[in-house]
C-alpha cells in the first residue's frame, strides 16, 4: 500500500490537521507531497465547517525541504515537466498563504528549504526549543523563488538576505529575534503551547478573520497573485536545468562539494 504523503483530520472544533507524512525522508517533498498539500489545503479553504487549520510533521523533521533525489530525476526531465511542478509548488505555497481560514505551523526538530516556505505562509508559528532551520537551496545551485514573497514577509529583508545567500543553519532563538517564529516551546510541548492560540481564534468570527486576512493580503508588498505566479513558476523550473543546478544536485547525490567550492 502506497504511503500517503498528506494526511487530513478535521476534529468536532473544526480545527483541521494537515500532517506531512514522509518520515522516512525527514518529510522531504516530492511530486506527491506537494499535490496533496495544494488539493488538501483547497478543500479546507471552502470548508465551511473549518475553522482553524494546523500544519504539521511525522517523525523527526517539520520538513526537509525538496526530495534531492527526486528533485535531481526531474531536473533531467523537460522544461515542462519541471515547469508543470513549479507551478504547482508555487501555487501550493502561494494558496496556502492566502488561505482564508487561520493557519498555524507546529514546527519540530528540522525545517529546511520549502519547509520554511511552508512555515512562512501560515499566520502563526509554534517551534520548539531543539529546531535547526536552513534555506538551502543555494547550497545546491538552486533558487527558493516560489517562497521568497513569504519569508520576505515573515522574516524580513534583512535576515533574509543573509540566510538565503549564505544556506546557514540558524537556530529556533535566532528565528524568533527577527519575528519568523512567535513561540518556542519546550521539545514536545507543541500541542500544549497551541492549544490556548486555537482556542483564541476559536473565539473570533471566522468571516472577521477571513476579511482581516484578506485586508492584510492585498496591502501587503510580496503577495503573489495570479499574474505574478506564472513567471516565478518557469523561472524555478528553468533553474534547476542550468549548469550550476544540475551539478548542485549531482554534489548532493554524490555527497561530496560542488566544482564552485574553492576546496572541491
Amino acid at each position: 500500500m502506497s504511503e500517503q504523503p498528506v494526511l487530513i483530520d478535521v476534529d468536532a472544533r473544526g480545527v483541521a490537521t494537515v500532517t506531512l507524512n514522509r518520515p522516512h525522508r525527514n518529510n522531504a517533498y516530492n511530486d506527491a507531497m506537494i499535490q496533496g498539500l495544494l488539493d488538501g489545503v483547497g478543500r479546507l479553504a471552502v470548508d465551511d465547517k473549518v475553522r482553524v487549520i494546523v500544519l504539521r510533521g511525522t517523525g523527526n523533521y517539520f520538513q526537509a525541504g525538496a526530495d534531492l533525489k527526486w528533485m535531481n530525476d526531474l531536473s533531467k526531465q523537460s522544461l515542462d515537466a519541471n515547469l508543470a511542478m513549479s507551478t504547482i509548488t508555487t501555487d501550493a505555497v502561494r494558496h496556502l498563504n492566502a488561505c482564508p481560514k487561520p493557519t498555524i505551523a507546529l514546527v519540530h526538530g528540522g525545517c529546511f528549504g520549502g519547509g520554511l516556505g511552508m512555515m512562512a505562509a501560515c499566520d502563526i508559528t509554534i517551534a520548539s526549543e531543539e529546531t535547526q532551520f536552513s534555506i538551502t537551496e543555494v547550497r545546491w545551485g538552486l533558487v527558493a523563488g516560489p517562497i521568497l514573497p513569504q519569508l520576505c514577509d515573515a522574516m524580513g529583508l534583512r535576515a533574509l538576505r543573509r540566510f538565503a545567500l549564505t544556506a546557514e543553519k540558524f537556530s529556533v532563538q535566532t528565528a524568533k529575534e527577527f519575528g519568523f517564529v512567535q513561540e518556542i516551546c519546550a521539545t514536545g510541548a507543541l500541542d500544549e503551547a497551541a492549544a490556548p492560540v486555537i482556542d483564541a481564534l476559536l473565539k473570533c468570527s471566522p468571516s472577521a478573520i477571513a476579511e482581516t486576512k484578506a485586508f492584510i493580503l492585498r496591502t501587503a508588498a510580496h503577495n503573489v497573485d495570479d499574474e505574478a505566479a506564472p513567471g516565478i513558476a518557469l523561472a524555478h523550473a528553468m533553474r534547476r536545468r542550468t549548469e550550476e543546478g544540475i551539478e548542485g544536485l549531482a554534489s548532493f547525490n554524490e555527497r561530496r562539494e560542488a566544482s564552485w567550492y574553492p576546496g572541491a
